[in-house]
C-alpha cells in the first residue's frame, strides 16, 4: 500500500506540474509583434484586429506616437517591427532626409485620409481675405500635398501642379497674397485660433475632435488620392509570418465595417 501510495503521488505531482507548464508554454508559443502607431485611427484599428492576431498567435503590441518622425526611426533602429501611419510620399521623402531604409509592406495599403482645409474665422473659401495666414505642414510631403489642395480650389497656383513635393517657393501666382506659415503636422489643429486657415491631416483633425465631413471647408477626394496609409517595416522583416499575419487580418470585411462605421465616411478603406 505504502508503494502504491507513493506512485499515486508521483503521478498526480507530475501532472500536476505538466498541467501548469501548458500556460506558460501556451504564452511562449506567441509571437510578438510591436507596431508604432499614430493614436486615431491607426491604434484604434490595430486595437480592433488584436483578437484576431492573438488566435493566431500573435501577441500584438500597440505603441502609440503622437508625431511622424519617431515611428519611422524606431522602426529603422530596430526598436519595433512595424509601424502604420503614413503614406508613401512621407516615407520616400523621410528616407531621403534621414537615410534611414524602412520599406512599404507590398499591397498593405488599409485607409486613405482626405486631407483638409480647416478654420475658426471664415466659414467658405470665399471669405478668405487678402494677406490671410495660411498654416501648412512643415514636412516635403505633407506640405506639398497642402498646396496642391490649395491650388485645386484655385487659391494659388504652382509651378508643377502635380508635383507632391511643393513648397511656399513653388507658388507662381498667389491672387489674395496667402502669407504660408509652416507648423509641425501635429500642431496644426491647435493653431487654428491664431491662423485663418489650416490644412490638417484627417487623423490629427479627429484628435482634436473635429469632423472632416462638417468642419472641413474643402476636402481632398478620397477616393481619388494617392496618399494610403499602410504597413511599414525593415527591408529583413516585411515578408515575415507575422507581418503577413496583420497585413491579412487588417484587409478583411470586418475592418472595412470597423472603419465605415466608426469614422462615418471621414476615412475610406483603401482595400
Amino acid at each position: 500500500m505504502r508503494l502504491s501510495s507513493k506512485r499515486l503521488f508521483l503521478r498526480v505531482a507530475s501532472f500536476t506540474a505538466v498541467a501548469l507548464m501548458l500556460p506558460l508554454q501556451t504564452v511562449q508559443a506567441q509571437t510578438v509583434l510591436r507596431v508604432a502607431a499614430s493614436p486615431v485611427p491607426h491604434a484604434e484599428i490595430l486595437e480592433f484586429v488584436k483578437p484576431k492576431l492573438q488566435a493566431e498567435g500573435i501577441d500584438l503590441q500597440v505603441k502609440v506616437y503622437t508625431d511622424y518622425v519617431q515611428p519611422n526611426l524606431v522602426v529603422d533602429e530596430g526598436q519595433l517591427e512595424a509601424n502604420f501611419f503614413q503614406h508613401r510620399p512621407y516615407l520616400r521623402a523621410f528616407n531621403k532626409d534621414r537615410k534611414t531604409k524602412v520599406v512599404e509592406v507590398p499591397n498593405s495599403a488599409v485607409l486613405i485620409e482626405p486631407f483638409g482645409g480647416y478654420s475658426r474665422k471664415i466659414t467658405s473659401v470665399a471669405q478668405l481675405k487678402t494677406g490671410a495666414v495660411v498654416a501648412i505642414p512643415n514636412d516635403p510631403s505633407n506640405s506639398g500635398r497642402a498646396l496642391a489642395l490649395l491650388a485645386q480650389q484655385g487659391l494659388i497656383k504652382l509651378k508643377d501642379p502635380i508635383s507632391i513635393q511643393a513648397t511656399a517657393r513653388d507658388v507662381v501666382d498667389n491672387p489674395r497674397k496667402l502669407q504660408f506659415r509652416e507648423l509641425e503636422a501635429a500642431q496644426l489643429p491647435r493653431a487654428l485660433g491664431d491662423v485663418d486657415l489650416a490644412l490638417i491631416n484627417t487623423n490629427y483633425a479627429l484628435e482634436a475632435k473635429l469632423n472632416p465631413l462638417k468642419d472641413a471647408l474643402f476636402l481632398e477626394d478620397g477616393l481619388k488620392s494617392a496618399y494610403g496609409n499602410f504597413i511599414a517595416a525593415r527591408a529583413d522583416n516585411a515578408d515575415s509570418p507575422a507581418i503577413r499575419k496583420l497585413v491579412a487580418a487588417l484587409h478583411t470585411p470586418e475592418v472595412r465595417q470597423f472603419i465605415q462605421t466608426k469614422y462615418k465616411g471621414t476615412i475610406t478603406p483603401a482595400f
